[in-house]
């Protein structure tokens, strides 16, 4: 479990907190910036992004208004101004990537109406846990194409729900397609953050993601480190693989419990707690530009889920060069802090309403944060709008 002791912040930094929570915005939106242009220094001012503002990342898409991981929900997210889509890859049989936030697919497609695929249901082992369902690496693309998307949580999102059916699994290269041509008919860089998913669990099953990820995105013209590109994992030795493998920027993923699983695998004691310590940080910034963090590890919530004391987590993560980018906002009271939930817990529909998600993302913002996972980017993109300019000394 992660602990804060040594992470609490000064009675000045709670001061800064409170304000963040209660200032106001207003100001005119920044001129969009490729990430080319996102200039690497540190400020002196610890209150300030490593970028030059934080960036919306569209997670799975525009999971909070489409079913996550289609076009659909990638053009949407660029549509309400991510600057970044996030797909999530994992392989077919025959070795192409496509976008499934699991490789399991039971749950986010129709391949349980579909009676030919019936008997390719099967229990594995994914990541230490037992797993029963229907799973990418058993169909081939042209099969899988055959498939529909569903919504991934009906209850919470029904209108979602609606447009089951309609979309099909996006291959990698397609999800590349989309964002170039958007970036170019509205002349802007529209990024892609691809997560390599349970990569020691796809190397043991002879369909490694590294190389293919990598081919792609070289032959797409996406290979160079200047590129709008990051690539992120939960594992440690997937992107000291991929460091050798490409100059592009990388993004270590941390959770606020448990341990990457390559570390799980080889015996190594290692956990997530320890890659968020200072001396944990350093070693990351060798082979990672930067840490995804669950935002738990930025601001810890209590039992009740009331918000804590921030975290030293991000000025000690740009103390080593590191961006950090936080996962997932979201604008729905389930997901929030009890702090900013609006409503009556006792509505049946309480969960599934929205609380105050721009004062969320005004707190992170205060802190420094340089980017966020989000399932709605409209107001990711509205509340930074308003964020007051850093100082550049």
């Amino acid at each position: 479990m992660y602990t804060t002791t040594r992470h609490l912040r000064s009675p000045a930094a709670l001061a800064a907190l409170t304000a963040a929570l209660t200032a106001a915005i207003g100001l005119a939106p920044a001129a969009p910036r490729a990430l080319a242009d996102a200039p690497r220094h540190l400020h002196n001012d610890d209150s300030c992004p490593i970028v030059a503002r934080p960036v919306a990342i569209g997670h799975r898409g525009a999971a909070g208004y489409r079913p996550e991981h289609t076009l659909a929900s990638y053009q949407l997210a660029i549509d309400l101004g991510a600057d970044f889509i996030e797909p999530d890859l994992v392989s077919t049989r025959d070795g192409h990537l496509v976008a499934r936030h699991e490789n399991d697919i039971s749950g986010t497609t129709d391949v349980a109406s579909h009676p030919e695929f019936a008997s390719r249901r099967a229990t594995k082992l994914i990541d230490g846990l037992s797993v029963t369902g229907w799973f990418t690496e058993d169909f081939t693309l042209a099969e899988l194409k055959t498939l529909r998307a569903r919504e991934r949580l009906p209850a919470l999102r029904p209108q979602n729900a609606t447009f089951d059916g309609q979309f099909e699994i996006p291959t990698f290269e397609e999800v590349i397609a989309l964002a170039q041509r958007e970036g170019r008919r509205r002349h802007r860089v529209i990024g892609v953050y691809p997560e390599t998913k349970h990569p020691t669990y796809f190397q043991r099953i002879g369909l490694a993601l590294e190389e293919p990820l990598i081919r792609t995105l070289n032959a797409t013209g996406l290979g160079d480190q200047r590129d709008a590109v990051f690539i992120q994992s939960f594992e440690v030795h997937n992107l000291q693989k991929l460091r050798r493998m490409t100059r592009l920027p990388l993004i270590q993923l941390i959770d606020a419990t448990g341990a990457p699983f390559d570390f799980v695998a080889a015996g190594d004691p290692r956990t997530y707690a320890d890659l968020v310590t200072p001396t944990g940080l350093h070693e990351v910034a060798r082979y990672a530009d930067g840490i995804g963090v669950n935002m738990d590890l930025i601001v810890p919530r209590d039992a009740t889920g009331k918000l804590q004391a921030p975290t030293e987590l991000i000025p000690d993560a740009h103390a080593e060069h590191l961006r950090v980018h936080a996962w997932t906002f979201r604008a729905e009271n389930t997901f929030l802090p009890l702090d900013f939930q609006i409503g009556d817990p006792k509505d049946p529909a309480f969960a599934g309403l929205r609380g105050d998600f721009p004062a969320e993302l005004k707190l992170f913002f205060g802190l420094g944060l340089d980017g966020v996972f989000s399932d709605q980017s409209d107001v990711v993109v509205a509340v930074r709008t308003g964020l007051p300019p850093c100082e550049r000394r």
